[in-house]
């Protein structure tokens, strides 16, 4: 038997400085820390580069930064006494209350006291004949551990394309994933905006209301449904305390980590006016219900998802008063939800105002960046500001900049030269006792991601508690395993219309980056009960040793 929580873990530390290290100190390295230093009562050090909690939270600052998930089930199921206390304000939290809710995760189950804030993990290497990790940090210092948990978050390494002359700009430049603490005054300003990804369209309609002139760089037109957001009432806040309970449970049996079923229909069942008032329902809705509640095969069958597409490009035309501009904003080279899907607020109508300007930069590429601003190969444009809403090195890239060396002194980057492998997105074989929460190969970004990191979280936790309890220094994911649940996400992944987009979810955003599609596609129930299987049957796929 293993040793319960209460009783602690007997750590037998010698020399190493703590048992568990772990990096970032978002959603899911505050729950690890909780996880591991008061349940398990082990050595756990947090190492945050912000100077603050929150993660992706804590960076993203962009004006009209906000959730796409709804507020009560985008957050933390761990604690019924931290699910009564906290009220949310609205439907779809902006990242100011997001991150205020973090701060008071941290605050109220003491977690700063173990996170070391302004420290960037530099170098991880993997030692052996002691089984530790040492690990590096940005100032020089370095300490060792004998688990290491990548808690970085999925979207948390920028991308910012090397146009021609960035340098020489002589205004100010900002990417939306590392924004400025104090905000950006936008007001009497030039500003051109660069993606229109779900960052972008989250952005433009905020700041076109304060700039006076915004032109909105467009290489990708999107699919976008409005979010219908809207305060709570303490009625509706008082409710939903009442059922967080079955909130939960419904969250844990839904593929998506979402508290509403999805659909069973086929379109095919329907006449093309059935289905437009499906659509049109959901349309009212708002979020994600069109995606998830419409039909069951709408990301599978090209007939299906071109039914949705268009219902989609109908409301564009209707919004946009400019028939070619709305002609611009359409759609048509990927099936919808095969991208992240952008849930927005007035994007669409932002395009009626007379201070914005739609520059398609598919038709016309931007060839440089001037002292002055901005050139198109047919126009030259004069900026004060220009905006990066250009996304983000997903899901890979902050690992691949740790400089990770596993056994045998093999790089990460190496390991992954064509492409990410992992073993459930877990760990990678040849890099002991090294964890990341949400990796590539695990639902993750297809999910709810509290409920995809809450998960994680505890199945690490679960199993390290194991190894401690049967005296085990090391676990490591076997190379068959690893490959067999390589090749299992990719087949899965290529029997959808994912991969027919030029996605982040295959890294097609990345110049250089091998294309392979990243998450694991057949949702969440599938994929605990995996998880479940592997451990219920000695760690199955994985090798302990003493």
């Amino acid at each position: 038997m293993g040793t319960s929580a209460e009783e602690g873990i007997s750590s037998s530390k010698t020399d190493t400085d703590l048992d568990v290290a772990v990096i970032g100190a978002g959603f899911s390295g505050l729950y690890m820390l909780h996880k591991l230093r008061d349940h398990l009562h082990l050595s756990t050090q947090v190492f945050e580069a912000g100077d603050g909690v929150g993660g992706t939270w804590y960076w993203n600052r962009y004006p009209g930064a906000r959730c796409d998930s709804e507020s009560y089930y985008y957050s933390y199921s761990f604690s019924s006494e931290l699910e009564q206390e906290w009220t949310w304000s609205s439907r779809y939290p902006g990242q100011p209350e997001i991150l205020e809710y973090l701060n008071h995760v941290a605050d109220r189950f003491d977690l700063r006291r173990s996170i070391q804030f302004d420290t960037r993990i530099v170098g991880a290497k993997f030692e052996d004949e002691s089984n530790r990790w040492h690990l590096e940090t940005q100032s020089g210092a370095s300490v060792t551990a004998r688990y290491v948990i990548a808690a970085t978050g999925c979207l948390s390494t920028g991308n910012t394309p090397d146009f021609p002359g960035l340098d020489d700009f002589a205004g100010s430049c900002y990417h939306t994933g590392t924004w400025p603490h104090d905000g950006v005054d936008f007001t009497g300003k030039r500003v051109g905006l660069i993606g229109t990804g779900s960052t972008g369209i989250q952005a433009t309609p905020v700041i076109a209301e304060q700039a006076d002139h915004l032109y909105v760089f467009q290489r990708t037109p999107n699919y976008s449904i409005p979010a219908r957001n809207e305060p709570l009432t303490k009625k509706e806040s008082a409710e939903i305390k009442r059922r967080y309970a079955e909130i939960r449970e419904r969250c844990r049996a839904s593929d998506g980590g979402f508290p509403f079923a999805p659909s069973e229909r086929m379109a095919q069942d329907y006449s093309a006016a059935e289905r437009d008032e499906i659509y049109e329902e959901l349309w009212q809705l708002g979020g994600f219900r069109i995606l998830l509640c419409s039909f069951a095969e709408l990301t599978i069958d090209e007939f299906t998802n071109e039914t949705v597409a268009e219902f989609i490009r109908k409301k564009i035309r209707e919004m946009v008063n400019d028939p070619k501009v709305a002609e611009q904003l359409l759609p048509y080279d990927h099936p919808y939800g095969t991208k992240r899907p952008p849930i927005d607020t007035d994007y669409y109508k932002t395009f009626n105002r007379d201070n914005v300007t739609l520059v398609d930069v598919r038709k016309a590429p931007i060839a440089e960046i001037t002292p002055s601003g901005l050139r198109t190969e047919d126009q030259t444009y004069d900026l004060d500001i220009i905006v990066f809403a250009t996304g983000f090195d997903a899901m890979t890239g902050t690992l691949l900049n740790m400089g990770i060396t596993g056994t045998d002194g093999r790089k990460l980057e190496e390991a992954w030269e064509g492409g990410p492998r992992t073993y459930l997105g877990l760990q990678m074989a040849g890099f002991p006792n090294f964890f990341t929460v949400t990796g590539p190969g695990s639902p993750s970004v297809l999910a709810n991601m509290p409920v995809a990191i809450e998960q994680h979280v505890e199945w690490i936790s679960d199993c390290i508690e194991h190894l401690y309890s049967q005296d085990f220094s090391r676990i490591e994911a076997t190379d068959e395993a690893q490959e067999t649940w390589v090749d299992h996400v990719r087949e899965a992944g290529e029997a959808t219309l994912f991969p027919r987009a030029n996605s982040w979810y295959v890294g097609a955003n990345v110049p250089g980056k091998s294309r392979v599609f990243l998450p694991y596609v057949d949702g969440m129930v599938a994929y605990r009960d995996k998880c479940d299987d592997v451990a219920q049957n000695n760690y199955d796929g994985f090798i302990t040793s003493n």
